[in-house]
C-alpha cells in the first residue's frame, strides 16, 4: 500500500482525450463525459465470470443464514451502503441480511471523515461490531484496489473464514490478493483525472445492482421479472404490489385487491392463492415447501 505507487494506477493517470476539459463548450464537454461511461458497460462484461462467482458466493451465505455484506471508504463505501439500504423495501430482506459498512461510520456518507480509510483496523474494529462470523460473504469496494480501510476489512474476514470478494477499477489490484473472488473492471483514466466518483464509480454501482439483483433472484425473491417481495411501504408501492399481482396471475385488478388484502399485502403470497386456488394459510405453507420460489411453491400447491 505503498501511496507512492497510487499514481500509476490507470484510475489516478490522466485521460489525454479530456486535456482541453476547461477550454470545451458545454455541449462538447458533455459529450465527452458521455463517450467515456459508454464504455463502463464493456468493462464490466469483461469481469462477468468473477461477478457470476460473487453471486454464487452470495446466495450461498444468504441460505445459510449469513448475510451480504459490502465495506468500502469515500464513494465506493457509499456505493455499498446504498445497495444494501435499497434491499429491504425491493425484496423484502431483513435490514440486517444486505449490510454496507463505511469507513467513518454511516455519518461519512453525508460528510468525509478524513483519514478514515488509511486505517485497517477500522475495519476490523466495524466488523467485529457487526459480529462477522463464517457464514457471511465481505464485498470490499475500493475503485483504487489499495484502500487500507478494505485491504484490512478483507484480511480480518478470511481469518474469520468468510467467503471475500474484492472490486476495484484497476488490473492487478491489491485487493485482489486479499479475496478469494477478484473482480477487476478495469475503467482507465477519468474525464477528471483521479475523480473515480465517475466511471469508476458507476462500474462499481454495476456491479453492485448484479450482485444483489442476480443473488435475489436466485433465492426465489422475483417471479419472471417482477420483485414479487415488494414492501408495500407507501401509496406508489400498494399501487405496485396490485400490478405485479395482475401481472403474475392474469387476475382482475379487483381480485388481485382481494388477495393483497387477504395476504396482508404480500405480494407473493397473494399470486400463490390466486395461482393455486389456495388460502393465505395454505398458500404461505406452499411457499415455505418450497423455499419462497413462487414456481416451487405453485407445483406444490397444486400437488398438495
Amino acid at each position: 500500500m505503498d501511496i507512492s505507487t497510487l499514481g500509476s494506477l490507470g484510475t489516478e493517470t490522466r485521460n489525454e482525450r479530456t486535456a482541453g476539459l476547461d477550454a470545451m463548450p458545454v455541449a462538447d464537454l458533455l459529450a465527452a463525459m458521455n463517450d467515456e461511461d459508454a464504455t463502463v458497460a464493456g468493462a464490466v462484461r469483461r469481469a462477468l465470470p468473477e461477478i457470476a462467482e460473487a453471486v454464487a458466493a452470495a446466495e450461498a451465505a444468504l441460505r445459510r443464514g449469513g448475510r451480504l455484506i459490502y465495506l468500502g471508504a469515500g464513494t465506493s463505501g457509499r456505493i455499498g451502503l446504498l445497495d444494501a439500504v435499497e434491499c429491504p423495501p425491493t425484496f423484502g430482506t431483513a435490514p440486517e441480511q444486505v449490510m454496507g459498512l463505511l469507513a467513518g461510520g454511516p455519518g461519512a456518507f453525508i460528510t468525509a471523515v478524513e483519514g478514515a480509510e488509511d486505517e485497517p483496523q477500522r475495519a476490523v474494529d466495524d466488523l467485529r461490531a457487526a459480529g462477522l462470523t463464517d457464514a457471511d460473504v465481505l464485498v470490499g469496494l475500493a475503485a483504487s484496489g489499495r484502500t487500507p480501510y478494505v485491504v484490512g476489512g478483507l484480511r480480518y474476514a478470511r481469518e474469520v473464514g468468510a467467503a471475500t470478494v474484492s472490486v476495484a477499477c484497476n488490473a492487478g489490484a491489491e485487493v485482489s490478493r486479499h479475496a478469494g473472488i477478484a473482480i477487476e473492471v478495469v475503467t482507465g483514466p477519468e474525464v477528471l483525472t483521479g475523480s473515480t466518483r465517475l466511471k469508476a464509480g458507476t462500474a462499481e454501482k454495476l456491479v453492485c445492482n448484479m450482485l444483489s439483483t442476480a443473488t435475489m433472484v436466485r433465492l426465489g425473491k422475483v417471479y419472471g421479472n417482477l420483485m414479487v417481495d415488494v414492501r408495500a411501504t407507501n401509496a406508489k408501492l400498494v399501487d405496485r404490489a396490485r400490478r405485479i399481482v395482475v401481472q403474475a396471475t392474469g387476475a382482475a385488478p379487483e381480485d388481485a385487491e382481494r388477495a393483497l388484502t387477504a395476504a396482508d399485502g404480500h405480494a407473493k403470497t397473494a399470486i400463490v392463492m390466486l395461482l393455486c386456488g389456495l388460502t393465505r394459510d395454505e398458500a404461505a405453507e406452499a411457499l415455505r415447501r418450497g423455499d419462497g420460489s413462487i414456481r416451487a411453491a405453485a407445483g406444490a400447491g397444486t400437488a398438495g
